[in-house]
């Protein structure tokens, strides 16, 4: 009877965190919705507004070439000679329970902290998401700028990301980084996403990325429209370039709340499948044990009466 005591017990643990783990699929479904949403509406304004710096450099570059004067292109976005410093900035999540999310940043980050110095680079890395601070300081510490945790902790704000950016375009500016990269999530589906890593600055248009027949969003006008600025092109590209660098990583760090969410949602699914199947499993066993040791009592009672 010890037995199934200890069986009834733990097919109740068991129900109980059935309850905890499906709860909190349910709580990530809803929040992965509210991610995927604005996942959409970052994605499209980021695009436009890398679309409309993308279109002054082409025009400034034809300005360029027609007249042979050289343009001053805005420093966020002009490589640096011999760049030596480098800042990754790695996307994570302050909490687990998110299956192998956390674990694939942390293995990106490093993989690519090692090519960086095998490239004789000096390199720093700002972790956001306590999850890798941690992770990053028990492997290399010395690689450690600084970690923030709580970020989008109440949902993802844009100027919660521009007070991360100001501070990392002014140490830009003054050489204290010389290539900032961002190493995240990209959200693809619940079930489907993977880490990648991206040159924020310098920022590049990509000119070289177009794909055969595909048009050149930076050049393509709608019926050829000529477009007219109210000041000067270059002075509205110096304006623009802090916003793109602040949108992209509004984008960034929006694929990776989308991501940790569907990463919760599908982790905690799973955990509510197998305590599903493993309290059938349990359940069957206590009444195999229980019948026994029914069929055991009745057999003696049998036998105590014939032998009376």
């Amino acid at each position: 009877m010890a037995g199934l005591k200890e069986l009834r017990t733990r097919i109740e643990s068991i129900k109980s965190t059935q309850k905890i783990t499906s709860a909190m699929k349910m709580v990530a479904a809803a929040r992965l919705r509210r991610s995927q949403d604005l996942l959409s509406k970052s994605a499209a304004y980021n695009d436009m507004l890398v679309t409309t710096a993308g279109r002054i450099v082409k025009e400034l570059q034809e300005d360029e070439v027609k007249s042979g004067v050289r343009v001053l292109f805005p420093g966020l976005m002009t490589p640096r000679r011999n760049a030596s410093k480098h800042l990754l900035i790695a996307f994570a999540s302050d909490r687990g329970l998110c299956g192998s999310y956390n674990a694939a940043v942390v293995k990106e980050t490093l993989r690519r902290v090692r090519e960086l110095q095998a490239q004789g680079r000096e390199v720093k890395v700002f972790c956001i998401g306590k999850k890798i601070g941690d992770a990053i300081k028990h492997r290399m510490p010395e690689v450690i700028e600084n970690v923030l945790s709580g970020v989008a902790a109440k949902g993802t704000r844009f100027n919660e990301v521009e007070s991360i950016v100001e501070p990392l375009i002014a140490s830009f500016a003054l050489n204290d980084i010389d290539v900032c990269e961002m190493v995240y999530t990209r959200f693809r589906s619940a079930i489907n996403r993977v880490v990648v890593t991206e040159q924020l600055m310098p920022f590049s248009f990509d000119w070289d990325r177009l794909e055969d027949g595909q048009p050149d969003r930076f050049a393509d006008k709608v019926d050829n429209a000529v477009y007219e600025y109210d000041t000067d092109k270059l002075k509205v590209l110096y304006d623009l370039m802090p916003m793109v660098i602040a949108s992209a990583m509004f984008e960034a760090l929006v694929n990776a709340q989308a991501s940790e969410h569907g990463a919760r949602m599908t982790s905690m699914d799973n955990a509510t499948r197998n305590a599903k199947d493993m309290i059938g499993k349990l359940t069957l066993r206590y009444n195999r044990i229980r019948q026994t040791a029914i069929t055991t009592e009745l057999t003696e009672i049998i036998a105590g009466a014939e032998a009376i």
